[in-house]
């Protein structure tokens, strides 16, 4: 465990140094399509009641933490693919664990301000008032570690010239046609059926019912879905990381 914590904090420091160039346009560019969300989205749908405006702000978080794990992190690693960095990261001597766990936390960080100032506009916008569930911390971190997972299995699972093709139809999805933004009985059937295995939808509930929660409780099914899903996404990145070439 020592050996893990160190190598951890050492790995967590090299990657905050290796993007130190890119971070204020990673938190520039999270945080504009947040309050883009928020604000732009409230043009195109008419908020007549709360539950329209809770879904665009809400939703606006969600799309938030997917454009950063899914679609940001994912075309990091394809550059670092195509750079030899990825070739070296599998030769250091360090748990591959505390590698991802130290990338992960470097874009869970990226997401909070963006985060924040989504909530915060939302709630002036549109004259919201939250009733926001201590699991809010554990649902935001749920969410932003699947997503990173999920980008991180898809970059290192397919070729590099693949994932901006993927990674571009992630975004399109997300934004037009996931539950995110609105509710899923707007869909049709066999889409809103197809979303109840993929994880947009489930990232949206959890970020959702614990900022504001509804009078049935916050539910555990967001919870066990997007825990599946990254258990296979870390499971993928975990043995193409220790796989012999």
């Amino acid at each position: 465990m020592r050996h893990w914590l160190r190598s951890y904090a050492l790995l967590l420091r090299w990657s905050l140094l290796r993007m130190r160039t890119d971070l204020p346009l990673f938190l520039v560019v999270q945080t504009g399509m947040s309050v883009g969300v928020v604000v732009g989205f409230s043009f195109l749908v008419p908020i007549a009641d709360e539950v329209t405006a809770l879904y665009l702000t809400t939703g606006a978080m969600t799309v938030g933490l997917i454009t950063v794990g899914m679609v940001a992190a994912p075309q990091i690693v394809a550059q670092q693919k195509l750079q030899g960095i990825f070739d070296y990261q599998r030769s250091m001597p360090v748990p591959r664990l505390a590698m991802l766990a130290a990338d992960a936390t470097v874009w869970i960080a990226i997401n909070l301000p963006g985060l924040i100032v989504a909530l915060g506009i939302g709630a002036l916008r549109f004259d919201l008032d939250f009733t926001v569930s201590p699991l809010v911390i554990p649902a935001v971190i749920l969410v932003a570690t699947a997503a990173v997972a999920i980008g991180y299995g898809v970059a290192y699972a397919v070729k590099p010239v693949l994932v901006g093709v993927i990674t571009n139809a992630v975004i399109i999805v997300a934004l037009m046609f996931a539950p995110i933004n609105y509710p899923a009985d707007r869909l049709p059937d066999w889409l809103a059926t197809v979303h109840q295995i993929l994880p947009f939808g489930y990232m949206a509930q959890a970020i959702r019912e614990t900022v504001d929660v509804p009078s049935t409780g916050v539910p555990v099914l967001p919870f066990v879905v997007l825990a599946l899903w990254c258990a296979a996404g870390l499971a993928i990145t975990s043995r193409i990381m220790t796989r012999r070439t």
